[in-house]
This record gives C-alpha cells, sequence and structure tokens, in this order.
C-alpha cells in the first residue's frame, strides 16, 4: 500500500478499509483499483464485499525495571503516526582514502564527500561520535577550500616550515588557543560541527573536505561510529533534523610506548624566583615486531604544550638529526622547561597553551596548528573525562582531601605539562618503501610521578583470606603525602667541583658553599635548616671522609609565595678525598599551620666535591 499525504500535521493510520468484488476493474489509480458503483469500461461490479481490518502494533518489550521484568509490558510504537512536514534535506556521505589498517598513533589524511541530494538547503552539519579524539577536520584557522584527493600531493599530512638551523636543541614557541580547535571550556567534544562554507549546503551541491585520522593507542580492531546530523535551512516546527549513521572498522598495530618522568633541577642557571626549572625525562620504546613491515622509527621533533610550563632545549643532544629506533629498542630523552613567559599588559587567557618545538632536523612541525594541536587538544579532553569520571566516584573523598591547605601544598607538585613525541616509521610494501607520521601524547601533572601514553593493564590482585569481620571506618587523611611536602622548598647547593688546599701550611680548608632556598607554593613557608649531621658519634667523625660546617648550626626563617633566599655556609676539611655536602636538612611547614605539615626534606641528590692537596 502507498500513502501519499497532501497536507502537513499528524497522521495517525487506524486501519485499513476495502471492497472484495467477484469481477476486477480494468481502470487503476496508483495500485488502487475504482470505487464500487462507478464504471470502469465494459465491466462493471457485480458484487462486492466490503471489508475493515484495524491495525494494531505492538511495541518493543519493556524490560528495564524490575517490575517490567517480571511482567509482560510493551512500550509504545509510533510507527502508524507519521508526522507530515515540508520537504527536507536529505544528505549522503562518501568517505575517500579512508584507510583499514593503521599504527598506533599514526596520522593518516583521508578524505569526505558531502552530498546533498535534496531540493532543499541543508544547515547545522555536526558529525558526533563516541571516539572524538580518532578524527578532526581541522581547527578553525585551517582553510576551508583544500584540494581534492585527485589532485593533491603526497605530502606531509602535517603543517611543515623548513627553519634555519637555530641553535641546538632548542625550543621555537608559538601559542594556540583551545577554543580555536573546540575544546574550549564548556564546549561538548562528542558534537563537531563540520566546517561548511557559510555552514550551508545548497541543493545538488557537494563538497570534499579533508579529514584527519589517528590510529587509537591500543592495538586490535576498532569500530568508530559516527552519526551526522543535519537541519533544514527553513525551521520545522515538527520534524528539525535528520541524522545519517556509518560505521568505520580500524585495524591497529603497536608502534611506541612513551613514558615521561618530571623532576625539579638543582641548577642555579636562568632562576628567576619563580619555582626554578624542571628536568623532564622522556623513554621511547619501539614496540613493534615488524608485522606490519616496518623498519624503523624516526623521533623528528618533541614538543610539549602547557598553561604554564614549556619545554626550553634539550640536555643530551648530540646532533643535528632524528634519532632512529629499531624492532625493540628504546630511547631516552632529557629536557630542560622553563615557566612560560606571563603576557604584559595582562594575565593569559585560561584557553591559551603555549607550545615549544624541539627539532631534530631542519624541518618543524607547526605543533599548534592543524591537525597536530586537533589530536592534543582531543586527547587532553579524553583524559580529563576519565580523571573527572574517577572523581565523581569519590566526590566526597575528594572534596576532603582538596581543601584549604592541603591544597596548597597539592599545587607544589602539580605540573600539567603535555609532551608530543612527533615521529616518522619507515615501511616497505610492495618492494617500495612508504613514509608514514604519527604522534603520541604523554600528560604529566605531578612531579616525580611516570606518565604513559596509554593506560597500563593493571595486574590482577593477589587473593586475600577470607575476612569475616566488618572493616573498621577508614577516614581520609586531609594531612599531605612526604612526597607532597617535600615539594614545598627546592634546594640546591652552589660550590666548586674541585678545591686545592695546601695542608702542609694550614691543617684546615674551609670552602664557601651557598645554599639556596626557593618557595615552590604560593604561601608563606617556614623553614628550618639544620646542618648537624645525622651521626653525631665521634666514632663517625673521625672515619675519613667527614666534614664539619662551621658557624651557625640551625636557621630559621620565612618565604614568602615563590621566593628565593640563599644562606653562606662554609664547610671545613682535614683531609683530601671526595666529599658529599648534601647534608643539610630542611624542615618546611606552612606558616598558618603549626606543627600539622611539618616535614623533612631528605630527597636531595649527592653533592660531591673533591678536595685536593696544592
Amino acid at each position: 500500500l502507498k500513502l501519499f499525504p497532501h497536507h502537513i500535521g499528524e497522521l495517525h493510520i487506524l486501519g485499513v478499509v476495502y471492497n472484495l468484488g467477484t469481477i476486477q476493474g480494468s481502470g487503476t489509480v496508483d495500485g488502487i483499483g475504482a470505487l464500487p458503483g462507478c464504471h470502469t469500461g465494459k465491466h462493471s461490479l457485480s458484487m462486492s464485499v466490503r471489508g475493515r481490518q484495524d491495525l494494531e502494533i505492538q511495541g518493543p518489550r519493556l524490560n528495564n525495571t524490575k517490575e517490567e521484568k517480571t511482567s509482560v509490558k510493551y512500550g509504545p510504537d509510533r510507527r502508524l503516526d507519521p508526522i507530515v512536514t515540508e520537504e527536507m534535506p536529505l544528505l549522503e556521505v562518501f568517505f575517500i582514502h579512508f584507510p583499514t589498517g593503521l599504527l598506533c598513533g599514526e596520522i593518516r589524511k583521508a578524505y569526505v564527500e558531502f552530498v546533498n541530494v535534496s531540493k532543499c538547503p541543508l544547515t547545522g552539519l555536526k558529525v558526533v561520535s563516541k571516539r572524538p579524539e580518532f578524527f578532526t577536520f581541522g581547527g578553525n584557522t585551517a582553510a576551508l577550500t583544500p584540494l581534492s584527493p585527485s589532485t593533491s600531493e603526497n605530502c606531509s599530512a602535517y603543517k611543515t616550515v623548513v627553519t634555519a638551523s637555530p641553535s641546538l636543541g632548542t625550543a621555537l614557541v608559538s601559542t594556540a588557543s583551545s577554543m580555536d580547535f573546540g575544546t574550549g571550556t564548556g564546549q561538548q567534544l562528542e558534537a563537531i560541527p563540520v566546517p561548511l562554507p557559510d555552514s550551508v549546503l545548497l541543493p545538488g551541491a557537494s563538497i570534499q573536505l579533508p579529514m584527519w585520522l589517528r590510529g587509537p593507542d591500543e592495538e586490535g580492531v576498532h569500530e568508530i561510529n559516527f552519526l551526522f546530523y543535519y537541519e533544514s535551512v527553513k525551521k520545522q516546527p515538527k520534524k528539525r533534523h535528520r541524522i545519517l549513521r556509518h560505521t568505520a572498522v580500524i585495524c591497529t598495530s603497536r608502534s611506541l610506548n612513551v613514558r615521561a618522568t618530571v623532576c625539579r633541577s638543582n641548577s642555579l642557571e636562568d632562576e628567576e624566583g619563580r619555582g626554578g626549572n624542571m628536568l623532564v625525562f622522556v623513554d621511547v620504546e619501539n614496540t613493534n615486531t615488524s608485522e606490519a613491515g616496518v623498519k624503523e622509527f624516526h623521533m623528528v621533533q618533541v614538543s610539549s604544550s602547557s598553561k604554564h610550563w614549556q619545554l626550553h632545549k634539550s640536555v643530551n643532544i648530540s646532533e643535528n638529526k632524528d634519532a632512529k629506533l629499531a624492532s625493540r629498542e628504546k630511547g631516552k630523552f632529557c629536557f630542560k622547561a622553563v615557566r612560560c613567559k606571563q603576557k604584559e599588559g595582562g594575565i593569559q587567557s585560561s584557553e591559551k597553551y603555549t607550545f615549544a618545538d624541539i627539532i631534530f632536523g631542519n624541518e618543524q612541525i607547526i605543533s599548534s596548528a592543524s591537525p597536530c594541536a586537533d589530536f592534543f587538544y582531543r586527547s587532553l579532553s579524553s583524559e580529563l573525562k576519565k580523571t573527572q569520571d574517577q572523581l565523581s566516584a569519590y566526590p566526597e573523598k575528594h572534596r576532603e582531601a582538596t581543601e584549604g591547605a592541603v591544597r596548597l601544598v597539592e599545587k607544589c607538585s602539580e605540573v600539567d605539562l603535555s609532551i608530543v613525541i612527533l615521529w616518522k616509521a619507515y615501511v616497505v610494501e610492495d618492494n617500495k618503501q612508504l613514509i608514514l607520521e604519527g604522534q603520541h601524547h604523554v600528560v604529566v601533572r605531578t612531579v616525580g610521578k611516570e606518565a604513559f601514553s596509554h593506560s597500563q593493564k593493571e595486574e590482577p590482585p593477589e587473593m586475600e583470606l577470607l575476612k569475616f569481620f566488618r572493616p573498621e571506618n577508614t577516614t581520609v587523611s586531609t594531612r599531605p603525602s612526604v612526597e607532597q611536602l617535600s615539594n614545598l622548598i627546592k634546594t640546591s647547593l652552589h660550590y666548586p667541583e674541585s678545591f686545592h688546599h695546601p695542608f702542609h701550611q694550614k691543617s684546615l680548608c674551609l670552602v664557601p658553599v651557598t645554599l639556596l632556598l626557593s618557595n615552590c607554593s604560593k604561601a608563606d613557608v617556614d623553614v628550618i635548616v639544620d646542618l648537624r649531621h645525622k651521626t653525631t658519634s665521634p666514632e663517625a667523625l673521625e672515619t675519613h671522609g667527614s666534614f664539619t660546617w662551621l658557624g651557625q648550626t640551625q636557621y630559621k626563617l620565612q618565604l614568602k609565595s615563590q621566593e628565593m633566599h640563599s644562606l653562606q655556609l662554609k664547610a671545613c676539611f682535614v683531609h683530601t678525598g671526595v666529599y658529599n655536602l648534601g647534608t643539610p636538612r630542611v624542615f618546611a611547614k606552612l606558616s598558618d599551620h603549626v606543627t600539622v605539615f611539618e616535614t623533612s626534606q631528605q630527597n636531595s641528590m649527592p653533592a660531591l666535591i673533591i678536595i685536593n692537596n696544592a
């Protein structure tokens, strides 16, 4: 049966009325016979029976609540209650150069074509996906009229520039706003607008847009669901939108595993009293076993993105070229990180990120442009969503642990520095060498805590004995951990690496030493410096390798927010040898809390000095 509505509104189909006759008429209209009693040429109906069939369809069975599961209930079915509206647009989507296999983290440029096959324009085109970190159409700063796939050259998926050799291993800095990439505050990452010209696709028109894809970090087979949402330009009172679904299947292979750690630097160089510098250690492992024909990976660039910190330079770079990793090989990088410079005339926007690129060749990938920045912001949003989901499970616990002074101490350990590893992989396929590109992200949030490019598999907990008693109510401690307290004050010693003294003329050797104290918090901190050795027995003092601090043995001072203070000390030696000057004990506590947060710092690195006889 066919039904052709002639008016706009709601239509309720209740049943079908029909006539059965002994002779079928010769005239039909749209497959429907002529009415009884009408002449239809040579023959007429000799007898007819009028009938009626009520249509009562059954909806899906409900099975959500306990009551619905124990009884038989069905939901409503609206298939016979159509809403008749004015003509709506109809969209068709075609994917061009869409891959079926990728390396984990690999970036591939494909194209998607949108065709309006209806007679009315469409607008408000968006794509919704549960995996928004998998693809991007580019940021607001990207060109809206790219080359078509048939005329595009086989070039890099990134925006690159050839740079004159800067100072070896020094970062190139740029800034970008997350608002330009659709991930600003309050924006829903899952609903991504498609950048149509003037936001409208006219009837019969088509447009091809670039779509950058990034292989998921976990190897295996992944289903990527796309839901395209679009509206009519003319607002309808009833029917306002249409949707189109598509599912893509991607198989990913292992590529790289990246780990990163941040620790405070003991160097006095370039410190301006704003928390000092940091060292960033990045470990990269090639986990690919050549099953995808991958010969080796080249680390072409390491970039950072943060609102507060940036990579400044590479510490261990020796040559101006990229690092190569064959199968199962590992590489270690060390970088110096400094605080981002605040812009003059105002506070830096909360959505502005500073990007710093350390390149290993003469070609720079602009990390603050599409598609590198797109995938960075998407991975950051996904990481933030996971963190919020974890915190929502324990809201009261988290609220107690982050109140007042505890929060001030926690901020000393927070970094929020994202590392982006940009790489190229050389693949042999059909006796031809292909170059693949990709990027991995590591978000380092806490000093001294290791971060990974993808979630690590947790080992199953060991079996414990069954307990038959109720556990005691464990209250969450509002006291900061020792690791967090150790980051309140940063200490560093400034002294000569070797010192020559004529012991045959003067038995005591005095060496000037500067102890630098830096308050890393935004609160006032009371500091106690104790120069007395832990072991004070006469036997220990007589052993070769011990020395004595001359003068005042204990200092008490208060450091303001992010203030630096230096103490001039003197170390006394009576023998030649190698000594460790890292013996001063530093106690720190918040000024407003007398005893609660007092702790000792004993994690300082050895400070060795060589005493020679002149």
